[in-house]
């Protein structure tokens, strides 16, 4: 890919300075070159794919659009579909039909012609759609009800719900027996694959339910047998280093997986005691995933720009608000990232730390010492900061020590739980702060959601009725000319309709107007309104406008956002 390179600069499809920016961002990660460029936006996908195949006189596939038989996919086994980053298409007499990335591997080519006795016909595809496809046809995921089938359940004995002097010594050897363990980890391996943000083992009085969280829907994925529970709990909790003995107290952990050569998975554990037993919480913390390119999280260009300006400011305050899961830490990591530059100091202060980002200080809370975010922005302020990331302001210690560095040179970016932009003030003055603080510190507030976006490999037309599109707020013009789209249900998607999730935006900067309503004590209703006038997009009307671009439908907007 390295003269697929040399190509693109010289046919000016991108910079000398992109191409070893993508270039060094690629040796960092693992990635190849041409994904690397395509996701730090350089160059689109489908022009580079197009670009490769007339470079080599071949032709271009697009992987969504076809179905591969399994007869033609037992041909190359998965491990050198990944590792030559190919995939076989179709058989056509004594030639295998075979996408890839990279025509120029030769190595790839003779390695494939060898394995299946086939010529090899190369046609190019996308690193992003390989990638996808190996995902779909080799990534079915171990099937759990088929794995709950072969134990023998018969022959397990564990101590029932309320039988507090288990032997500990008897619960570890049940935790490390092999079913117990293959068990619990296809239910990570499981979750993983489907993309799950969380996973819930939940036990009941006479029944215990694994759900996974799957673009913010819980959905049901196994039963597993009662007699099986205590011992799923403790292997869980031996995993994220967990003390098994103590079931009376909530705890929590992290467990670290490895998957294959180059991928990290982290899950966040979290254990509660219930009245049957103790529930376990699993946050699935995927670093390939993350999205740290502003461009990509789905904010519109004004208030993109706006949210831009405002980080851009040597101090102040950036607040960012929204319920747990709407994707605050996403929007944060991904402002640090662009300020993350040599001539800064960052400091962070979360708790948990999800994700390591190369070049900032961050910090991790450890409430039960007494190391809080208020101890740990006092210390922040005596190491010479730029700027500085609170993971939540939680309270009037917190919040007052927050404004006192946004007044006194330093960038405050920090989280809130409130319904809207508008009422994070009202939420700043209940904690203490005093108005003219806050008009004088906050920069700018973002409030967000995440809605689940239409699938795209089944996505067809919907005929809503005008009355439908009128109660979520459309107006008659922007009713008479939507194309209102929906999910059909297909096996991308597990029928569901929805594939991925698209994030809804009110940016609402801090100006004048708004100021002086918070000065004379405006409601948060009133400060609402003025945002409006003054043309700040709400989270509905973001979902208005994610509906007429056909990513997300009527239903999801109704469900994540409210009436203005």
């Amino acid at each position: 890919m390295s003269r697929i390179g040399e190509l693109l600069v010289r046919e000016k499809m991108v910079s000398i300075q992109q191409l070893q920016q993508a270039q060094d961002e690629a040796k960092r990660t693992g990635k190849r070159l041409g994904a690397t460029l395509a996701r730090l936006g350089y160059v689109d996908d489908t022009k580079l794919t197009q670009f490769v195949a007339k470079q080599y006189s071949l032709p271009s596939i697009n992987l969504s659009e076809i179905d591969i038989e399994a007869s033609v996919l037992k041909l190359v086994p998965r491990e050198i579909c990944e590792k030559h980053q190919v995939i076989p298409v179709r058989r056509n007499g004594p030639t295998l039909i075979v996408a890839m990335a990279d025509p120029s591997n030769i190595y790839a080519i003779d390695e494939l012609k060898f394995l299946t006795q086939y010529n090899i016909e190369p046609v190019v595809a996308s690193e992003a759609g390989l990638e996808a496809a190996l995902s779909r046809y080799y990534d079915k995921g171990p099937d759990l009800d088929q794995m709950i089938g072969e134990f023998d359940v018969d022959n397990v004995d564990f101590s029932a719900a309320g039988d507090d002097s288990v032997n500990i010594v008897d619960l570890e050897n049940q935790a490390g027996e092999a079913p117990v363990v293959k068990l619990c980890n296809a239910i990570l391996l499981s979750a993983i694959k489907k993309k799950a943000s969380d996973i819930h083992l939940e036990p009941y009085e006479k029944s215990v339910r694994v759900r996974f969280r799957i673009d913010g829907i819980l959905q049901e994925e196994m039963r597993p047998p009662m007699k099986l529970r205590n011992a799923i709990t403790s292997r869980l909790k031996i995993m994220a280093s967990l003390d098994i003995a103590e079931r009376r107290l909530p705890q929590d952990g992290r467990i670290k997986l490895k998957i294959g050569a180059n991928r990290e998975m982290d899950f966040r554990v979290s254990c509660l005691p219930t009245l049957f037993g103790e529930k376990i919480v699993l946050r699935l913390l995927d670093k390939s995933n993350l999205q740290l390119d502003m461009t990509k999280l789905g904010f519109d260009p004004g208030p993109l720009s706006h949210f831009k300006e405002a980080i851009s400011k040597p101090y102040g305050m950036v607040l960012v608000t929204g319920p747990t899961g709407s994707g605050k830490t996403t929007t944060l990591y991904s402002a640090l990232s662009e300020l993350n530059t040599t001539d800064r100091n960052i400091s962070t202060a979360e708790d948990p730390v999800e994700f390591n980002l190369h070049g900032i200080n961050q910090v991790q809370m450890h409430e039960d010492i007494g190391f809080n975010f208020a101890t740990a922005l006092r210390a922040f302020l005596r190491q010479d900061p730029n700027i500085i990331m609170v993971g939540e302001i939680r309270d009037f210690e917190t919040a007052e020590i927050g404004v006192k560095a946004a007044l006194t040179g330093h960038l405050v970016l920090s989280t809130l739980h409130t319904n809207d932009a508008p009422s994070t003030v009202s939420r700043l003055l209940n904690m203490g702060i005093e108005p003219f603080l806050v008009t004088a510190s906050v920069n700018l507030v973002v409030a967000q959601r995440l809605a689940r976006r239409i699938c795209a490999d089944c996505k067809i037309p919907d005929d809503k009725f005008p009355e439908a599109l009128a109660k979520i707020g459309m107006t008659e013009d922007q009713i008479r000319r939507a194309e209102i789209k929906k999910g059909r249900g297909c096996q991308t998607c597990n029928n569901t309709g929805y594939k991925g999730r698209v994030a809804l935006y009110e940016v609402m900067p801090f100006a004048d107007p708004l100021k002086d309503l918070v000065l004379q004590g405006a409601s948060a209703a009133e400060i609402k309104a003025e945002m409006i006038r003054g043309g700040v997009q709400s989270l509905r009307m973001a979902g208005i406008a994610k509906i007429l671009e056909g990513m997300t439908t009527p239903e999801e907007i109704l469900r994540t956002t409210v009436d203005d």
